[in-house]
């Protein structure tokens, strides 16, 4: 059950990052993601979707809180607004950066697993490890590969009763 609550994780940070995700595999001990960064849309968010993308994972400053009440922005002041816009950029470089993705990813499923458990710690042994794609054909082999991976490891014998990867959904 814990792989659905990844691949669920993946597919919800998917739509709030603005990072695209070409194919993943959860497996019984880890998972393979192939992630596509688009700086470009970052950019072109508005503050005020960047602050609603960012406060469906976080809570946020008061400040940030306040200013996404319409009644309550038209009373700050320029100082405050001007404070909120500054959050806003540092979001907006959050949503397009996959240490982030991934940190948001995995402390998750951390607390999930740990409140199940009983325990407290980290879940995964260690940071991930990611590899630049630089072109279309590394991009194709490491998708083949992350679809392949529950065959090559004795999970299923074929794509399509692939559980918890980018190729069954």
């Amino acid at each position: 059950h814990r792989r659905g609550w990844i691949e669920r994780r993946i597919r919800e940070l998917a739509s709030v990052f603005t990072i695209d995700v070409a194919a993943y595999a959860v497996m019984s001990n880890h998972y393979h993601a192939v992630l596509r960064v688009d700086a470009a849309r970052a950019q072109a968010l508005d503050d005020d979707e960047v602050l609603r993308r960012w406060t469906q994972l976080f809570t946020g400053p008061l400040l940030v809180q306040r200013y996404l009440v319409p009644a309550a922005r038209e009373t700050m002041g320029q100082a405050e607004r001007d404070k909120v816009h500054a959050f806003a950029e540092t979001y907006r470089q959050r949503l397009a950066d996959v240490s982030w993705f991934m940190r948001v990813l995995n402390e998750t499923i951390a607390r999930q697993a740990n409140a199940e458990d009983g325990c407290t710690g980290r879940f995964w042994e260690g940071r991930f490890k990611s590899q630049a794609l630089l072109d279309e054909q590394a991009l194709l082999a490491a998708m083949a590969y992350v679809d392949l991976n529950p065959i090559r490891a004795g999970m299923t014998e074929s794509l399509q009763d692939s559980a918890h990867t980018s190729i069954a959904a």
